[in-house]
């Protein structure tokens, strides 16, 4: 009788180190998932920035472009673009493919950015205009801080995605259905330059 007590109590014991291991390892996963999505968000309260910026650009530069409709559209269709695709993506940073479909609407907007720039860069009163001087200034701090804001991030997915992958994580995370996070990277080399918004 007393050798039975001891073995089911040797098991209880057991069976609570391993209940408070697993509960660990869960609650490990769970804490840095809420750290990449915090990180996620910041990059979102900078990608809103950028999109309120856009329209005001657009609207003083095109008292000056008349003649580059084309291009101040495409500006605004970008923008409108990625602004949809961050919203998907703020809505659940956990989804790999919302955030391949942000990074590729950044990049588009990008570009169309960069066409801008180009174009305003043959326009001197344009480049003269404080208004416009006044908010390349405002978008160029604000890419710095998305550049920031997006580092961070992808610290945080790294961390999350090793951890879920190691042995014997790797194996509750199945189990409990925590799925590798996206970094937020580009694809295209030619994207990795910044836009140039000086007009200096």
């Amino acid at each position: 009788m007393i050798s039975l007590i001891v073995v089911l109590g040797l098991l209880l014991v057991v069976a609570l180190v391993l209940g408070f291991w697993l509960a660990s390892i869960y609650n490990r996963l769970v804490d840095l998932r809420n750290r990449f999505k915090n990180a996620f968000s910041q990059i979102d309260v900078q990608l809103k920035r950028r999109y309120d910026l856009i329209p005001n650009l657009v609207e003083i530069a095109k008292g000056y472009l008349k003649h580059e409709r084309e291009t101040l559209e495409a500006v605004i269709k970008a923008r409108n673009i990625a602004a949809a695709a961050a919203q998907s993506a703020a809505a659940n940073p956990s989804d790999a493919g919302a955030i391949k479909n942000l990074v590729a609407a950044e990049a588009g907007l990008g570009g169309a950015l960069s066409r801008l720039m180009v174009v305003a860069e043959q326009y001197p009163d344009l480049k003269a205009n404080q208004n416009m001087l006044q908010l390349t200034e405002e978008l160029t701090s604000t890419e710095n801080k998305i550049a920031f804001a997006r580092q961070a991030y992808n610290d945080s997915v790294m961390v999350y995605n090793t951890t879920r992958e190691t042995f014997p994580t790797v194996v509750i995370a199945g189990a409990f259905g925590f799925q590798p996070a996206e970094l937020f990277k580009i694809e295209d080399p030619s994207e990795r330059n910044a836009p140039k918004v000086s007009f200096s």
